[in-house]
C-alpha cells in the first residue's frame, strides 16, 4: 500500500468516524439533513460520488488525482446530480406508491412505514425498478456528457463553464461500454438491488446511502476498464 492509499484510507475514516462516536454530531448532522435536504445532497454527492471517481483513476492510473481530471468540476457536477437525484427520490417514492395503490395494492405508505416484511419489500423494489429504469440512464447519459467535457477543457472550473457541445460529447461517447455495461448491467445487477435497500433505510438515510453506493460503483467501474483495456 503506498503512502497515498493510506492518506485517503484515513480521510475516508475521518470523514465517518466523528458521527459514530459523537452523539451530538450525528443530531446536527440529522437536524440540518431535515431542514435542508437539498443543500445535503449537494454536498454528499460532492464528497463521495467524487471520491468514487477518485478511487476509480487509482484503480486504472495507479493515482487519485492528475492534471486535467478535474476533481473540482467533478464535485461541482456530482452535488448538482446529487440534487436532481434528491427531487427523483421524492417523486419516484411517492409516484410509485400512488400506483401500487391505484393498482390495489391496500395501506402501501403503512407498509413502507412499518417493519420489514414482503410486502414492504416489493413497494421498495418498485421504487427502485422505476427509478432505474426511467430516471438512471438519463443521470448516467449526462454524467458521462459533463466528465467528457471536464477532459476536453483541461479539468478546469473555468473549463466547466465554457459552451458545452452536447450534440458533439454526444457523438464521441462510447455507447457499447455506456449502454452495454454501464446502462444494460450496472442498473439490474447493481443499481436496482442495491437501491431496493435504499427505499427500506429511513427517508432522512436514503440520499447518504445512494451516495456511498457511488463510491462503490467507481471501483466496479474502474476494474471494469481495466477489464476491457
Amino acid at each position: 500500500m503506498k503512502k497515498q492509499d493510506f492518506y485517503f484510507i484515513i480521510f475516508f475514516i475521518l470523514l465517518f468516524t466523528p458521527f459514530f462516536l459523537f452523539e451530538s454530531v450525528y443530531a446536527v448532522y440529522k437536524n440540518f439533513n431535515q431542514e435542508h435536504g437539498i443543500v445535503t445532497s449537494f454536498v454528499k454527492f460532492a464528497v463521495l460520488a467524487t471520491l468514487g471517481e477518485s478511487l476509480g483513476l487509482r484503480i486504472r492510473e495507479g493515482v487519485y488525482n492528475k492534471n486535467g481530471f478535474g476533481l473540482l468540476p467533478r464535485a461541482f457536477v456530482w452535488g448538482l446530480l446529487g440534487i436532481s437525484l434528491k427531487i427523483a427520490f421524492v417523486v419516484f417514492d411517492t409516484g410509485t406508491r400512488e400506483f401500487l395503490a391505484f393498482a390495489g395494492m391496500e395501506n402501501v405508505t403503512a407498509v413502507m412505514q412499518g417493519g420489514i416484511s414482503a410486502p414492504k419489500v416489493l413497494v421498495a423494489f418498485s421504487i427502485s425498478t422505476f427509478l432505474n429504469v426511467f430516471y438512471a440512464p438519463l443521470l448516467m447519459t449526462t454524467h458521462k456528457v459533463t466528465d467528457t467535457h471536464i477532459v476536453n477543457n483541461g479539468g478546469t472550473i473555468r473549463g466547466l463553464f465554457t459552451r458545452m457541445p452536447i450534440a458533439s460529447i454526444l457523438k464521441e461517447i462510447d455507447w457499447s461500454s455506456l449502454w452495454g455495461f454501464v446502462i444494460k448491467k450496472t442498473i439490474p445487477l447493481f443499481w436496482i438491488p442495491m437501491q431496493t435497500i435504499t427505499f427500506l433505510l429511513p427517508a432522512e438515510q436514503r440520499i447518504l446511502f445512494a451516495a456511498l453506493l457511488s463510491v462503490v460503483l467507481g471501483a466496479i467501474l474502474a476494474f471494469a476498464g481495466l477489464k476491457k483495456t
